[in-house]
């Protein structure tokens, strides 16, 4: 049997090359503010997994995406071990295209200080008045740089990933920036009505989107999962105030409320945590893990 190893390592992801494909594994390692903590969170991985599996089958009808399969009996015999099962997906190879594409559709957390200071958010101007969670009018796209591992995401205007974008590629960095934020917005204004349906408002979310061998972009790596999103429940939503979330935003607020932290969450947090990762993707998808 072929042994593998990952050619690279994320916060949370590991990526193995097996000749025409790569293996996507998510582990249960779970990061804030962009610092991997010491605590691993049991079937955090496959819930990340299954639940990009769900949104891109949902979204296929708007752009491919990158998933080959979830299941790893189509994959190379070493993934056919347990660490493997539920948390790996097969995929396209693709060239990531450098920037992260954000989308909100409410005001809150960073975009919610930004507009308190001067009524902007990423350098978008906005209606006077707005409360803390309110939604917006329309979503707005706020694209960022993408960081190295210690590093942290750097905002950006559209004009500047246009910028940003043509120095990769020369000559299309205009053409690719409407995309991405065309496709951005797209993709969240389906998801997020279907998601408010089953009781869960997606405050905003961040996608990464690639080129595959024909220069089509692609959407890839994971998709509205409560790492890359904000989800709230829709149930005692009420502008004003922060909301209560099904990510890992109740991780964050331990973090920020205990300085001597040393990046370890108590077990009653990270148990709190995956009991609201399992409860979305089960509000979501209407199936158990």
């Amino acid at each position: 049997m072929t042994e593998y190893t990952p050619i690279t390592e994320g916060k949370v992801r590991e990526i193995y090359d097996v000749g025409d494909s790569l293996i996507i594994t998510a582990t249960d390692r779970i990061s804030c503010f962009d610092v991997i903590l010491n605590n691993n969170v049991t079937k955090k991985g496959t819930v990340l997994t299954q639940m990009s599996a769900f949104w891109f089958d949902y979204t296929k009808d708007i752009l491919p995406n990158h998933m080959l399969s979830v299941d790893v009996n189509d994959m190379p015999e070493f993934f056919r071990q347990e660490r493997f099962d539920g948390n790996s997906m097969m995929c396209r190879k693709l060239e990531m295209l450098p920037v992260e594409c954000i989308v909100r559709g409410y005001i809150t957390g960073s975009g919610w200080e930004s507009y308190k200071k001067n009524g902007t958010v990423c350098g978008i101007e906005l209606p006077k008045g707005l409360k803390e969670s309110e939604q917006l009018p329309e979503p707005i796209y706020t694209p960022s740089t993408k960081a190295e591992i210690g590093d942290h995401d750097e905002n950006i205007s559209f004009e500047q990933s246009i910028e940003h974008l043509e120095k990769a590629y020369p000559g299309k960095g205009e053409e690719y920036a409407k995309k991405l934020k065309d496709y951005t917005i797209a993709l969240y204004k389906k998801c997020s009505e279907y998601a408010l349906g089953k009781g869960i408002i997606i405050a905003d979310t961040k996608f990464e989107f690639g080129l595959d061998r024909d220069g089509n972009i692609i959407i890839g790596y994971e998709m509205l999962t409560p790492d890359s999103s904000r989800f709230w429940p829709k149930e005692g939503y009420e502008p004003g105030k922060p909301q209560p979330s099904f990510d890992k935003q109740f991780a964050r607020d331990w973090l920020k409320a205990n300085e001597n932290h040393d990046w370890t969450l108590p077990q009653d947090i990270v148990d709190k945590t995956i009991d609201k990762y399992l409860q979305s993707f089960e509000l979501l998808t209407g199936k158990k893990l």
